[in-house]
């Protein structure tokens, strides 16, 4: 049964339709996988453990803290920079404390600055991998590991990099379903 004019029209406005919603959805994890792939918008890289080619040149790694302006915690690095070969194993340390009389969930987001190193940042172990829970009045001192690939150094625009900045953005999340009904509990018995 062939179309007539107006149907063809309707059926070719739903199919532009769900073509442009089947992209807008697949857009953002596509362009996850592009930023951790590239280390394009200073994404940076994960890796299992760091090269064994140590250099003799340094760099300089800054650390930086920020939250949202909804997030109730302290959120702050424990040493603002560190001086590490290029291809040795860094230890960093960032301090977050809750001040506030309930649990509250967490999850940082992060980038590096210039972008041009976030594909040579690569990080070992990182807080920033999972959700991270504190109880009320809980101060942590949460570890990232991490080393800058001696490929940098052959990178036309990153291999002048001498400092890099590791930022990081908490933000609050919802509780895990475990804490959010130990919370509730802990309401009903306050009222």
């Amino acid at each position: 049964m062939a179309l007539t004019g107006p149907q063809k029209t309707v059926a070719q406005t739903v199919g532009v339709v769900v073509l442009m919603g089947g992209l807008a959805w697949a857009s953002v994890p596509f362009y996850d996988w592009f930023c951790r792939v590239t280390g394009f918008g200073g994404t940076t890289g994960v890796a299992e453990a760091a090269p064994e080619d140590i250099l003799d040149r340094t760099v300089t790694v800054r650390f930086d803290a920020s939250k949202d302006k909804d997030m109730a915690w302290e959120f702050k690095p424990v040493a603002r920079e560190m001086e590490v070969r290029i291809g040795e194993t860094g230890l960093a340390f960032y301090e977050a404390y809750n001040p506030t009389d309930r649990p509250i969930a967490g999850q940082a987001s992060y980038n590096v600055a210039p972008y041009s190193a976030g594909g040579y940042f690569q990080k070992i172990a990182c807080f920033c991998f999972e959700e991270q829970v504190l109880q009320p009045g809980e101060r942590v001192e949460m570890p990232v590991s991490f080393f800058v690939d001696p490929e940098i150094v052959e990178d036309l625009e990153a291999k002048y990099v001498h400092t890099i900045t590791l930022s990081y953005t908490f933000y609050e999340i919802d509780l895990p379903e475990g804490y959010a009904a130990l919370d509730a509990q802990s309401d009903k018995k306050t009222n």
